[in-house]
């Protein structure tokens, strides 16, 4: 089994070190997505608490939160856990959603 970053949450990934580093630094900027890498590790053994996706999502898929931000997966076909995206708390969910999951 392994992790697969999806293309919607390696653009996010690019975007979200991109924000950190010019606001807090380089540091700030390793540390918060070398957590998230930490974190979606993790995601097989169940040690992070994710939820489905509510239905009026209209997507299948987990979500669980990552400080600010929102980080939804999935299982793939080969059993593989695809990142499908990543959200920040204050980003229209339900519409970036649909784009990421090809809705």
């Amino acid at each position: 089994m392994a992790v697969r970053i999806q293309e919607a949450a390696s653009v996010r990934l690019d975007e979200i070190y991109r924000f950190t580093r010019d606001r807090w630094g380089d540091a700030q900027a390793d540390t918060y997505i070398n957590g998230l890498f930490q974190t979606f590790a993790r995601i097989e053994s169940r040690s992070v608490n994710s939820r489905p996706v509510p239905a009026e999502f209209g997507v299948d898929g987990y979500v669980f939160r990552y400080e600010s931000h929102f980080v939804y997966w999935r299982w793939l076909s080969n059993g593989d856990i695809g990142i499908v995206t990543i959200l920040h708390q204050r980003m229209h969910q339900i519409e970036w959603l649909k784009d990421a999951f090809g809705l």
